[in-house]
């Protein structure tokens, strides 16, 4: 399954590969493809995973802010 996000605080292509990071070494993120231009991710998991738990581990790489893309 895959779902799209929005990421705030993104300013370098450094803090891109930050938040590609954090979301990929998340357990079920099979991939994660985050663009600085449009400041959203789109991840792709094997299993449901909360937006909490997404939120906490870009956190932890910097002071990024992700949340729920609403269409």
């Amino acid at each position: 399954m895959t779902h799209q996000y929005s990421v705030k605080g993104m300013t370098c292509g450094g803090c891109v590969a930050n938040v590609k990071k954090a979301l990929e070494s998340i357990p079920g993120v099979t991939s994660a493809e985050v663009k600085k231009e449009t400041a959203n991710a789109i991840v792709t998991m094997d299993h449901h995973i909360d937006t909490a738990t997404l939120q906490k581990a870009v956190k932890q790489y910097g002071n990024y802010e992700l949340s729920d893309l609403h269409q």
